[in-house]
Parts: structure tokens; C-alpha cells; sequence
């Protein structure tokens, strides 16, 4: 049975080699070596053409200890040259160019892949096993299906084999900005931006900050979309277009966090604008009629915005800030302190009653 890139065929055990990627620690082999002597090997491993291991450590080392001689094996053909030579690896001391954050990201993808592929194929053995129908297919030996965390395991295993730790986090992170930078279906804007963001980390920069950027040039976009869109309401477009040029103007000083938490009140604010000013709408915020339900966040939601916003005024020139406003963006800002102060009353008056009664 074959499928395409893979050929099934019987191989000597002897020729099967490992790299030094694959872990040395198996755990407890036992239970596997039991399955594989009572059931045979439902999935088998998989290596390149020239013998070399890809995905199946732990049933090497079980049919090993069985001392079979030969065994059926996946073939798998038209792995990148780089993550071949990656699992070719036999000495922690070989002496080659250092990989670059973002070619760490490409190999972990591609590796990724494949034991995703493996996992699958033997969740597919889980699933014959439990029925007590014949496994001999495209399945795996293994003591119990794998765990909803399955997925999980392969980007840790992934990442550990790529870079030595278990950084699956950064590396999806980065294959993020790399699918942004392939996608023709995103505006060029966000492309161009997701090019430079992987530039930088492989420069040395934060992954984190990159990711708070990208989001912040992708409703940036959306922004540009709504401000340029004949079909939306004039009030859709004048606040879409004020809300990006005034992220444009922070893209520079902001700090990263700040920068995306703002382009998503900017593409907010965009989304639900009227007809009616700035001003009148934050009147109206104000004077909102309380009978409507309101579904409210939770108390740690709270916790974590005022954390983000407690050094806000040490960011800021208040000098500089109050000239530089337009009359609309002033009062926004005046109406948005008026409400926080009233929320701040409301909530001491609760305080204090609380602890009267405490």
C-alpha cells in the first residue's frame, strides 16, 4: 500500500540509522514492546530513502529489543534538503552555519507535518484496535489512542528536535508572519510588514513585539479598507480614516501592546460609527439607557487593562498632548475620563459598603 511520497516495503532493521535530533529517552518501552509482540507493527516508521529516521524513534527501539531483523517502513520522499541534513545529524559538535530564527521556523513546520502525519496514522490503528477489526493497515502500535493533546505533542516534539527546546510557541508565532508574507490574498501593506517583522527577529528582535505589530498593521488595513469603501456610511469612513492616521502616527513611538490594543478600538470604533460626531457619541455612552442587558467582563479582564494602563500618564507630555487634539479627539477624551471617574465613585461607594458590612 502506497500513498503519494510514501512507499511501503519490507527494510533490514540493521540499515535503519537515527541522527542525533531524535530523543534518547524513551520512556518506558515495555507496553510498546508488548503491543508490538502481540498485534505487530500497525503503523510503520518512517525514514528517507537512504535509510535515515524521521518519524518513529520509540518502535525502532521496541522492535529492536524484539530482535527483528527486518521491518515495514514508510519511505517518504521530497523532504526539504535542509531538514534533511537537519536529521542527519550525528554530532552536537559538527560545525555548521548557526540557523536563523526564521529557517528554525521553516524546518519546524515541515517536521511538524510530518509527525502530525504519523500521529494520524496511528490514531487510525487506535481506532481498528478498539474495534477489534484487523490493524494491519496504515496504523500505528501503540498501549492507548493518543490524547486530545496529540497535536500539542508533535509541535513540542517539532520544536525540540529543531532548536533543542520547547519553543513550539515562537515557532508558530513566526510561521504566522511567514504565512502572511506568502499570502497574495493579504493586502501588500500587511506583507511588506510581516517581511520586515521576520527580518527583525532574525536580526535579534522580539517575536512577541513582532506579533503585536502585525495585528496592528492587519486592522490598520482593515482601517484603510473601511476608510476607502463607497458602500460604507460616511461616518464609517471619516472614523476609519481618523483612526489611521492617528495609528500611523504611533507606529513609531507606541510600544507594541499599546500599539495593537489601539488598533483594535480604532477598527471598533470604525465598525459601530453613525452618522453622529465623535462628541455626540460620547454623550450618548454616557447617557446610555441602563434597562439594555449588558453582558460585562470579568474582574481579572478589569485587572489586566488597568494594569496595562497604570504608567499611561508617564507616556504622554500633557503639554503636548492637549494642544495637539482636534476638538473631536478632545472631547472623546473628556468624555472617556468623565465616565472613569463616575465608574470610579460607583465602584468606592461599593467598596465601602462591602466592608461596612464585612
Amino acid at each position: 500500500m502506497s500513498e503519494p511520497g510514501h512507499i511501503e516495503l519490507e527494510r533490514a532493521v540493521e540499515s535503519i540509522w537515527v541522527g542525533r535530533r531524535h530523543r534518547e529517552d524513551y520512556g518506558d518501552l515495555d507496553p510498546l514492546v508488548e503491543s508490538i509482540a502481540r498485534d505487530g507493527l500497525l503503523q510503520p516508521i518512517t525514514i528517507t530513502p537512504d535509510g535515515m529516521l524521521i518519524c518513529g524513534a520509540r518502535r525502532l527501539a521496541a522492535i529492536r529489543r524484539l530482535g527483528w531483523k527486518t521491518v515495514n517502513v514508510w519511505v517518504r520522499s521530497g523532504i526539504s534538503s535542509h531538514l534533511g541534513q537537519l536529521l542527519a545529524e550525528q554530532d552536537d559538535n559538527l560545525l555548521h552555519k548557526p540557523l536563523t530564527r526564521t529557517e528554525e521556523a521553516t524546518l519546524y513546520a515541515e517536521l511538524k507535518a510530518l509527525l502530525v502525519e504519523d500521529a494520524a496514522g496511528r490514531q487510525e490503528a487506535s481506532r481498528f484496535t478498539s474495534k477489534q477489526e484487523n490493524p494491519r493497515s496504515h496504523g500505528g502500535a501503540t498501549v492507548a489512542p493518543p490524547s486530545a493533546g496529540s497535536i500539542g505533542k508533535t509541535r513540542e516534539q517539532a520544536a525540540i528536535m529543531v532548536t533543542g527546546r520547547n519553543a513550539y510557541t515562537s515557532m508558530e508565532r513566526i510561521n504566522e508572519l511567514q504565512r502572511l508574507a506568502a499570502d497574495p490574498g493579504q493586502p501588500d501593506d500587511v506583507r511588506q510588514r510581516a517581511r520586515e517583522e521576520l527580518d527583525r527577529i532574525d536580526a535579534g528582535g522580539s517575536i512577541t513585539g513582532a506579533r503585536h505589530r502585525i495585528r496592528a498593521a492587519q486592522a490598520l488595513a482593515e482601517l484603510d479598507a473601511l476608510a476607502s469603501d463607497p458602500a460604507q456610511p460616511v461616518g464609517i469612513r471619516d472614523t476609519a480614516a481618523a483612526g489611521a492616521a492617528r495609528l500611523r502616527e504611533l507606529e513609531d513611538t507606541a510600544r507594541p501592546t499599546d500599539l495593537e490594543r489601539l488598533a483594535e478600538l480604532a477598527v471598533e470604533r470604525a465598525r459601530t460609527a453613525t452618522k453622529k460626531r465623535p462628541a455626540q457619541l460620547a454623550s450618548a455612552r454616557l447617557h446610555a439607557v441602563e434597562e439594555q442587558p449588558r453582558e460585562f467582563l470579568p474582574v481579572r479582564s478589569f485587572v489586566y487593562l488597568w494594569d496595562e494602563l497604570s504608567t499611561w500618564t508617564e507616556r504622554y507630555h500633557p503639554e503636548a498632548i492637549g494642544p495637539a487634539l482636534s476638538g473631536e479627539q478632545w472631547a472623546v477624551f473628556e468624555a472617556a475620563v468623565t465616565a472613569t471617574v463616575a465608574f470610579l465613585d460607583t465602584a468606592r461607594t461599593a467598596r465601602n459598603m462591602r466592608r461596612e458590612t464585612a
